[in-house]
């Protein structure tokens, strides 16, 4: 899969992307606007870093991260569905995960959640434990999952 035939295959179906990131901070955002021409695409990007962001640009709610924390299926699809509800996009991306160092016994290094909403669909959620791989490639591998999320979406 290249970046250049999902952003095609967004343009072919008439949609538009966005995307909400936690542990990322961006980079699926970034691999999309990377692509020259993608402006008719991708519509924004939140790096919702912070339970902050999550609650204030998304509408994550105070009592689904007090619930099950911020590195959840539950916390990945609000940020999803928040990131359809806050943009002009068709088809939003979420992720939020555990990059590392670090971890704890019940939410290990490397366990990232993902959520795909898009319009008039159910938002679905995943958890992948992508393990103790280190930082810089843990974030580049939820990068590389989100965007085969979008294009499986748009398939």
């Amino acid at each position: 899969m290249t970046i250049a035939a999902l952003l095609d295959a967004a343009r072919a179906k008439g949609v538009r992307i966005a995307t909400a990131e936690s542990c990322t901070g961006g980079m699926v955002a970034a691999a999309l606007t990377d692509v020259a021409g993608s402006s008719d695409v991708v519509d924004r990007g939140f790096v919702t870093y912070s339970n902050g962001a999550k609650r204030d640009m998304l509408g994550v709610r105070q009592e689904t991260l007090d619930a099950h924390g911020a590195v959840s299926e539950q916390v990945a699809r609000e940020m999803a569905q928040g990131a359809l509800r806050q943009s002009a996009a068709d088809l939003a991306i979420s992720i939020t995960g555990i990059a590392g160092p670090g971890g704890s016994e019940h939410k290990p290094e490397g366990r990232v959640c993902f959520g795909v909403a898009m319009t008039g669909h159910e938002t679905q959620v995943e958890t992948i434990e992508f393990g103790a791989l280190g930082r810089a490639n843990v974030r580049a591998a939820s990068r590389d999952h989100a965007l085969a999320l979008l294009l499986r979406a748009l398939s």
